[in-house]
């Protein structure tokens, strides 16, 4: 084994925060002309807290043996869920379009939900490695994997989060399956997510309106399926080449949450196709990498908690350009090392730093 990280992986997040800053500043400029206050404040965020923050945090939980985290799982598990939970206190949690996911905390807001997503992740990957055995046991193997999965359905649905519950879910099926779970279980637990889902979109109108828009993109077009019609404009109008940096005319007047979910196709109308092909050719590479990291790692805890974080940065990912291309549903969700958001990126560095630290101690094949 050896005790260097795993330096392709390094560099690819590297390149990944590097050009995401690059793409988010210039969708920042689309914000500077709607809102110029507004501005100065995400940008000090998204460098404190994000590139510098995130930095140091992926920096030295690259030095923290990852087992420390398995004696502590519980206790991270426990902290995050108290914080997901303190946005339900008055004068602590507040609401933005609808939903109540955010933090004030001393002038700064903060989603308590960005560290919720990784502390689950470590508490399930210490609960599987532990029961992997018997995983297929109803009672020594089910039920204790499905209790944090029921207290983060508690949590985030309560809010609502509904696109942070689905990316937790899909994260947790890839452990299980990791984990040795028979694929009949598996297709009981996606049966139910799925039903589960549609029980949400019946007695949830939001969720019906994007299932709707999915289904039907040219409905309401100045309605429900404005974003993703202008959208869709914006991605075509970048063609091969782009219009070029700073360039994009959408993310001035038209395109709603520029530096947000809709921060893809900002970046599609200034570098076109071939941009759009180097920013998933990245991603690829950040996930196989990862998942060879996962493949060589020394025990179950250390290839659940790679696999874990792996899919759930991923599939965030590209769950966020497929919405902006409409082929999936429209969600909430960000796009990771790009869109705006220093808690996610600090969280999201932090995740990596894990898996860096992982890379030091695999198995050579």
């Amino acid at each position: 084994m050896t005790k260097k990280v795993d330096r392709t992986l390094l560099i690819i997040v590297i390149v990944l925060t590097t050009l995401g800053f690059l793409i988010f500043s210039s969708a920042s400029l689309g914000l500077l002309a709607r809102d110029g206050a507004r501005f100065s404040s995400v940008a000090f965020n998204q460098i404190l807290f994000g590139i510098v923050g995130g930095g140091l945090s992926m920096f030295l939980m690259s030095q923290i043996y990852y087992r420390n985290l398995r004696k502590y799982a519980f206790y991270i598990f426990l902290f995050t869920s108290i914080l997901v939970a303190a946005v339900f206190v008055p004068g602590l949690g507040f609401e933005h379009g609808g939903a109540r996911r955010w933090l004030a905390i001393g002038g700064f807001t903060l989603q308590p939900s960005e560290f919720f997503k990784l502390g689950f992740i470590i508490y399930m990957a210490t609960l599987l490695s532990g029961i992997h055995k018997q995983i297929d046991s109803l009672t020594k193997g089910l039920f204790p994997f499905t209790v944090p999965i029921a207290i983060a359905t508690f949590l985030l649905l309560l809010q609502p989060d509904t696109d942070t519950f689905l990316l937790l879910g899909i994260s947790a099926l890839a452990m299980f399956i990791v984990a040795g779970g028979s694929w009949r279980m598996v297709g009981i637990m996606a049966v139910t997510g799925i039903l589960l889902l549609l029980f949400l979109a019946f007695t949830r109108p939001y969720i019906m309106d994007r299932l709707t828009t999915f289904l039907n993109p040219s409905e309401d077009p100045q309605g429900k399926s404005y974003q993703i019609q202008q959208s869709l404009i914006a991605i075509g109008s970048g063609g091969l080449l782009g219009r070029g940096f700073g360039q994009s005319i959408q993310k001035f007047e038209y395109l709603p949450e520029p530096i947000g979910d809709s921060i893809f196709a900002v970046y599609s109308e200034e570098f076109g196709f071939l941009g759009n092909l180097l920013l998933i050719s990245l991603l690829s590479f950040f996930t196989f990498r990862g998942y060879k990291i996962a493949a060589r790692a020394k025990d179950m805890f250390a290839m659940l908690l790679v696999v874990g974080i792996i899919t759930m940065i991923i599939t965030q990912a590209f769950l966020n350009i497929a919405a902006m291309l409409a082929i999936a549903p429209l969600m909430g969700l960000t796009l990771p090392f790009v869109s705006h958001g220093g808690t996610a990126l600090l969280s999201t560095l932090t995740a990596v730093g894990i898996v860096l630290n992982v890379s030091k101690y695999q198995k050579k094949i």
